[in-house]
């Protein structure tokens, strides 16, 4: 790799050849502001102009964020000049920004607002004049859009268009009058928004924010006819502790399990044992499809954002998603049909709210054939995400740090390791391989991990020879990844038998709905594969390791559902997709 000769400070420093100052200060330990710029995003603009640095020989400042290095550059990140535009950049952002910053779900959680303290900007004032007119957009049921509140960075754009291949959402206007908006100033609910939320986790304010509902588990806590149970996804243990200052890919299981049983749950379960369900449904399904024809490549159906971005850009490819349910709705259907029976309760009386590290969640739950129970009852009645969940513990005054490590109960909280990395990228696929191969030989895999489908890269592929059968296999993550993958497969490029895909790169550890992290954060750490880390060590402990050898899961079937694959578990815990008439 060729490396340059530079100043940064005055101190003498190499850099790979192409890099930025901004990467170049980093090495050397200087952290430059940036309020546009994220390292995932390949169309970065340097719009703000916040990371303007000062250049030895240069006419203006310059952005540092997408200023390349030459050899013998000098360049200075905090001289007078520098830090007065810095600031002077910062008072004309917040000329027309919505300052109401303490009803504001990111406070304390800004990027602005740190940026701000940082710099001394002690005036809120400074440029006052006419605001722009702006129009919010409450219409999705996942997502709130405040334009008020919005700096133009356009991270947000750039993330739904290059890593969800999406595109729902662009600049609008010119001049003063510039916003983000959707095409013809429509409305998000009325859009091809497949509710990843990934634009939330990039945005620096608090201009995009996931749809607060947790006045609706409040209200059913403080309803005595109510019995009310929680479920959490794989993920949030290992994302939680990082809005109580733990590092991250802290797992924090037994003190998330604490916090809720003293929110007031009336039961607290454990979503990887509907995963483990999950993969005794999707194996069987696969190795049927396998044995007796049927579309292949079989497609994971567990990412509510990936199959509606199946349904709305690619749907001749509807007939190979799998008819599982996912495991939140899978979860649902028992609780309110199993556990109901086994509890004597009646199912309308049970309240299921799921903890999930995604946004698209939310618009899962009032998906069609999501009432296992009857018509009228859904599976899942409300869900929640990590931060949701993380501002409920806040409110309540529990000091979640301080809280013993406790266990999920019994009836639904047993899981295997298989069951736990659900949440990364190639969980899946990982946890069906070892139950699939295992039912096809016959004898016990050893071992049990299959390297090759993990990674935090966007695609993986892998082969298998099992006896007399190839599996091809193949990971993805981020839609547009998974755009890419079924265009080679349509065109015969490529040709799978199994192929799992996650809305949100890196997998539910990313998911729209998990603590967000600032740009500096972003831009130099691997978030995605430290919550992942937490994931797999969680399966590493495991006395169990394989979904089918989940006693639990074997005990369900044997007193309720019968045969993986049978009527009954088709009628709980299976769905039907369609191609949908018009966008929705």
């Amino acid at each position: 790799m060729e490396m340059v000769n530079l100043k940064i400070n005055n101190v003498p420093c190499k850099a790979p050849a192409g890099a930025t100052i901004l990467e170049a200060a980093h090495e050397i330990g200087i952290t430059i502001p940036t309020l546009c710029y994220l390292k995932e995003i390949q169309r970065v603009n340097g719009a703000c102009r916040v990371c303007v640095v000062e250049v030895k020989g240069a006419k203006n400042l310059l952005p540092a964020c997408v200023y390349p290095v030459s050899e013998g550059m000098e360049v200075f990140t905090g001289t007078p000049k520098v830090q007065a535009a810095r600031k002077t950049n910062l008072e004309l952002i917040l000329s027309t920004h919505n300052q109401d910053c303490m009803s504001c779900v990111r406070s304390g959680d800004c990027e602005l607002l740190r940026l701000c303290k940082q710099y001394g900007v002690d005036k809120s004032n400074s440029f006052e004049g006419v605001l722009p007119e702006r129009q919010d957009d409450y219409s999705a049921p996942h997502l709130l859009k405040d334009n008020s509140k919005c700096i133009i960075c356009r991270r947000c754009i750039s993330t739904c268009a290059e890593n969800q291949g999406v595109g729902v959402i662009n600049v609008v206007e010119r001049g003063f009058n510039t916003h983000i908006a959707c095409a013809f100033e429509g409305k998000l609910a009325d859009s091809t928004c497949i509710g990843c939320g990934q634009c939330i986790n990039v945005c620096p304010t608090g201009a995009l924010v996931e749809r607060d509902d947790t006045d609706k588990v409040w209200a059913a806590l403080g309803d005595p006819t109510r019995h009310v149970i929680v479920q959490t996804a794989p993920s949030v243990r290992a994302a939680l502790g990082e809005e109580f200052g733990l590092p991250i890919g802290t797992n924090v299981q037994g003190k998330m399990v604490a916090a809720l049983r003293r929110l007031g749950f009336d039961g607290v379960f454990d979503t990887d044992f509907a995963a483990d369900m999950t993969i005794m449904e999707e194996a069987t399904e696969f190795l049927h499809r396998m044995k007796e024809g049927g579309p292949l490549p079989l497609i994971t159906s567990c990412s509510p954002g990936w199959v509606r971005y199946c349904e709305t850009f690619h749907p001749d490819f509807i007939p190979n998603l799998s008819s599982c349910k996912s495991p939140q709705q899978m979860f649902g259907a028992l609780s309110k049909t199993y556990y109901a029976q086994k509890m004597g309760i009646d199912p309308r009386d049970i309240y299921c709210v799921s903890v999930m590290p995604c946004t698209a969640k939310k618009m899962e739950i009032s998906r069609p054939d999501e009432c296992a129970a009857g018509e009228g009852i859904p599976d899942v009645d409300v869900s929640i995400t990590t931060r949701e969940l993380a501002r409920m513990i806040h409110r309540s005054g529990l000091r979640f740090n301080d809280l013993p490590d406790e266990d999920f109960d019994p009836a639904m909280g047993e899981a295997s390791g298989a069951g736990h990395i659900f949440g990364a990228t190639g969980g899946v696929m990982e946890a069906a391989l070892r139950t699939a191969v295992e039912t096809l030989t016959g004898k016990e895999v050893e071992p049990v991990e299959f390297e090759a489908v993990r990674g935090t890269q966007g695609i993986k592929e892998a082969t298998y020879q099992v006896e007399d059968l190839t599996l091809r296999v193949c990971v993805v993550s981020g839609t547009a990844n998974a755009g890419k993958v079924l265009d080679m497969v349509r065109k015969g490029e490529k040709q799978y038998d199994f192929i799992e895909v996650m809305a949100c790169p890196g997998g539910c550890v990313n998911g729209g709905g998990q603590p967000i992290q600032p740009a500096p954060v972003r831009n130099f750490t691997d978030i995605k594969a430290l919550r992942a880390k937490a994931l797999y060590d969680q399966d590493e402990r495991s006395a169990v390791r394989k979904s089918h050898e989940n006693l639990l899961v074997k005990k369900v079937y044997v007193e309720f559902l019968g045969q993986p694959g049978g009527k009954k578990a088709h009628e709980l815990l299976h769905t039907h997709y369609q191609k949908r008439e018009k966008l929705y």
